[in-house]
């Protein structure tokens, strides 16, 4: 018997290849409820190195073996078998993986799923005489699809006739491995929702505990102020929706992703909203609370350059050697216009509440204590409260019973508390995560929101309250639309992965 090659090389259809019913790797539309298939690449804001190295844990925790070929962008896994056929008829899949490098972190991967059937392997079996047709035929039932002695063969004329030639391998530190079979491929959008979750939907990192201020001569921040700083906030149009949670001795917690610009945008357009309404006002910010000699001094001048160069070059704050969300130079620009709104006349304060050192319930507790002081000293004020997602919820969280969460101890004290999600669409976030060499590393990174917090396209910005509050206690949610990053007031001195041991970190 004789079995000619099928294929020269690999052949891979591409996700979209019309069937009787929708094309494969086709996925449902969650706005639409119709099967599409996607028509943009996502394109990672990571190394390559990296985005590789997430794919290939996803299929190693699924147990497949991941064999690499030389320059770190294809990979395949080990071959399984889906159900159980006959030697002969059976159909074998194994993934293929393929990163490009758009830059040094512009990364997009695509993930295939091959199929293998051993009948297309046997185009031509001749006439043969009785019996040796059978013993040829058992002989190659009983070797596995992907032995290297089954590699697919080519012809070239020779001196007797045309003679076989083996197929040049792809691949050569295993071989037979691609040669050998017509193979179809489909894109996988399963496993690359599961690379998106792994690299976009993780928490930020805030730095707290030992983390060194870096001595500077002078301040310039991202976007700093001109020696005669303008004194009109720049207010913009109410937020939709928050006019009804704005009353005296009220507190709203928005959780904040951290490193956005559009979050302390949309809290200064309800200050202007709240102050408008003369209302007495505190804006409370997660800084750590032995910043706020610093801020009153701050809100309490002209807002000259001078003054900025005052605050910043004294507070240790916004010199660490990490920086996270935290001191983004957007939360320095809602420090200054709710400085411009104080010389305009309106009530309005600033606190900072967050602790110096302290982790997990402890910093909690000194967070709460904290705001809590400040309010009984403006028990007519209205709070609004900037935190992460975690800190700001008035429920406690499933994965620690006794983890009290700042929201929790809050509305266990106050007479009204409510807090409120983020919605959103795709974006970035100047952010501090573990990356996949278990180091901290802070830097622009793109952020997806989960399926619950989605932004739909039929979903206005603004405020939408829920019927009753969620289980991790939030009241509403606040959709922004899509994010982006605000990079640290002071980033060009701060390194942007930690080459050592990094501060302690917290949710």
């Amino acid at each position: 018997m004789r079995l000619h090659g099928a294929l020269m090389g690999l052949t891979l259809m591409c996700a979209g290849c019309a069937t009787l019913s929708r094309g494969f790797g086709a996925t449902a539309n969650e706005d639409t409820g119709e099967y599409e298939t996607p028509e943009e690449e996502l394109v990672y804001i990571v190394p390559a190195e990296d985005a590789m190295m997430v794919a290939r844990r996803i299929l190693e925790e699924q147990r497949y073996d991941v064999m690499e070929k030389e320059g770190g962008l294809e990979m395949f896994s080990s071959a399984h078998e889906p159900g159980k056929n006959m030697p002969g008829l059976r159909t074998i899949e194994r993934y293929y993986i393929k990163g490009e490098r758009l830059g040094p972190r512009q990364t997009v991967v695509r993930v295939f799923r091959l199929s293998y059937n051993e009948m297309e392997t046997q185009l031509e079996i001749p006439p043969q005489a009785a019996g040796k047709r059978e013993a040829a035929m058992f002989a190659v039932l009983d070797a596995h699809p992907f032995d290297a002695t089954r590699d697919a063969f080519t012809y070239a004329n020779g001196p007797n006739g045309p003679r076989a030639v083996p197929m040049e391998d792809p691949f050569k530190n295993a071989p037979g491995m691609e040669r050998m079979r017509m193979v179809r491929g489909v894109r996988d959008l399963d496993i690359e929702r599961t690379l998106l979750q792994r690299l976009e939907m993780v928490p930020a990192l805030e730095l707290v505990g030992s983390n060194a201020p870096v001595p500077i001569r002078s301040v310039t921040p991202e976007g700093g102020q001109t020696e005669q700083a303008q004194q009109a906030p720049e207010c913009g149009t109410p937020v939709d929706g928050a006019g009804p949670l704005m009353a005296p001795g009220h507190v709203l917690l928005l959780a904040d992703p951290l490193g956005t610009r559009e979050l302390p945008a949309a809290a200064l357009r309800m200050l202007c909203e709240a102050t408008a309404q003369g209302l007495p006002v505190t804006l409370a910010l997660s800084l750590p609370a032995s910043e706020q000699p610093l801020l009153e001094t701050y809100l309490a001048s002209p807002g000259q350059f001078q003054d900025l160069q005052t605050m910043m070059s004294e507070s240790p704050f916004w010199r660490r050697t990490y920086q996270d969300g935290r001191s983004s130079s957007a939360m320095l620009w809602l420090i200054e216009q709710a400085r411009r709104l104080r010389a305009s006349g309106k009530d309005i304060s600033v606190v900072a509440f967050d602790a110096e050192k302290a982790q997990g319930n402890e910093r909690e507790a000194e967070m709460a204590r904290h705001l809590l002081a400040h309010q009984q000293t403006r028990a007519q004020a209205w709070t609004l409260v900037l935190a992460g997602g975690t800190h700001v919820r008035t429920a406690g969280v499933n994965w620690d019973s006794d983890y009290a969460p700042l929201g929790a101890r809050l509305a266990q004290v106050l007479p009204s508390v409510r807090a409120l999600d983020v919605g959103f669409t795709r974006g970035t976030q100047f952010s501090c995560r573990f990356n996949v060499w278990d180091a901290v590393e802070c830097n622009v990174f793109a952020i997806s929101p989960t399926k619950e917090v989605r932004q739909k396209p039929d979903i206005a910005s603004g405020v939408r309250l829920f019927p009753q509050p969620l289980a991790e206690g939030f009241h509403g949610r606040l959709y922004v639309g899509a994010l982006s990053a605000s990079p640290p007031a002071l980033h060009r001195l701060a390194p942007t992965t930690a080459a050592q041991t990094p501060p302690a970190t917290s949710p």
